[in-house]
């Protein structure tokens, strides 16, 4: 533990507070990630739970005042050999108070230096645009923590899920509208699912959109404990066509974020709009749960740049770019719900181990 007396917002808060660094319980935690603004999935004590099950050590690391908490942290371990690295997946949650985040950020490096880790890397859940971005880089900068791409894509696509569902469609590009029309018209159905065969379902799907599309997959072990541990905020969806499974789907809602996490769909669902019908679904659920964004999850970083770029050939070159990266069919599918286009701050790390961290860095820790 650390300890540190801090003088919080003396406008606002006349006495000299405590404050301590503690492994927070896990129900206090969620709760607090819940209502956090920067707040998000993957930093609940139940990712920590999920990916404790596949090969990572989770900790949970929180700035309290009392029994309050002020800032935090999940922070996911990886082992290799005798050494480690330490991530904290779209995080920390910090407070914006300088004195109170140094504090959490020394907490996170001495836990780095007991766990012999090689780097400690942060992913703050903070886009570009956030009038807090540049304060936080140069906070960062200062504390000696590097930019690095970060391991979460770093370009997604929000949807405002605050209208109406008849502005939303309204919304969404001529296309989808008619995709999501056709795939009623023609006797899609979506239904949620939660049994074991539908779970197969899943995975099946997931199997033949990884050997057509060439992207990598979880375990079935890993979705059935994705369903386990996060329970009602997480619902798996499958959409049928002439009786059988076409697509599918997993999305999430953690506070006011409603996220996509995973998705695939046979031929047949391709051709009938089974996977248009299931997103309209989802986002009809994560609003009616209280999300107040839907996160679509993964753009091309190419086009997180153009977006944000003023300078026309710049834009133009990024855009050419992004037409050659595998993941621009998805874009285009994802664009068409009418979100806006948002870029994420880098990742930042902390090098415990100079000489070792460019061999690690060689290789994925996500």
């Amino acid at each position: 533990m650390a300890d540190c007396v801090i003088e919080r917002h003396p406008e606002r808060v006349s006495l000299t507070v405590a404050m301590t660094v503690v492994t927070p319980d896990p129900a206090a935690w969620d709760a607090f990630v819940a209502a956090h603004p920067d707040g998000h999935l993957l930093q609940s004590s139940r990712w920590g739970a999920l990916k404790g099950r596949f090969g990572w050590k989770p900790h949970l690391r929180a700035v309290v005042a009392g029994e309050t908490i002020q800032a935090g942290a999940l922070a996911l371990e990886k082992q290799r050999l005798a050494l480690s690295a330490l991530y904290v997946p779209r995080g920390p949650l910090f407070s914006g108070d300088p004195s109170i985040d140094a504090l959490l950020l020394d907490d996170m490096i001495r836990l780095g230096r007991r766990r012999r880790a090689v780097f400690v890397r942060i992913e703050p859940n903070i886009t570009e645009d956030d009038p807090r971005a540049a304060t936080l880089h140069s906070f960062l900068l200062d504390r000696a923590l590097q930019p690095t791409p970060p391991i979460q894509p770093r370009s997604t696509i929000h949807l405002d899920l605050t209208p109406e569902p008849e502005r939303l469609l309204a919304g969404m590009s001529k296309g989808h509208r008619a995709d999501i029309k056709r795939a009623l018209r023609e006797g899609v159905e979506v239904r949620e699912g939660g049994t074991p065969a539908d779970l197969d379902a899943f995975y099946a799907i997931m199997q033949a959109t990884s050997a057509r599309a060439g992207f990598a997959i979880h375990s079935p072990a890993y979705y059935a404990a994705v369903l386990e541990l996060f329970g009602d905020a997480v619902r798996l969806w499958l959409a049928e066509y002439r009786g059988a499974p076409v697509a599918t789907a997993m999305t999430a809602v953690w506070g006011a974020m409603a996220i996509y996490l995973y998705s695939g769909s046979t031929t047949d669902g391709l051709q009938c709009g089974a996977q248009h019908a299931i997103q309209w679904r989802a986002i009809q659920w994560a609003r009616a749960r209280g999300a107040a964004r839907y996160d679509f999850w993964g753009i091309p970083d190419a086009i997180g740049q153009a977006a944000g770029t003023a300078d026309p050939a710049a834009r133009a070159r990024l855009d050419a770019a992004a037409q050659h990266d595998p993941l621009y069919g998805v874009y285009r599918f994802k664009k068409g719900f009418g979100g806006i286009t948002t870029r994420y701050l880098p990742a930042y790390d902390q090098v415990g181990m100079p000489l070792l961290y460019a061999l690690w860095r060689r290789h994925a820790i996500g």
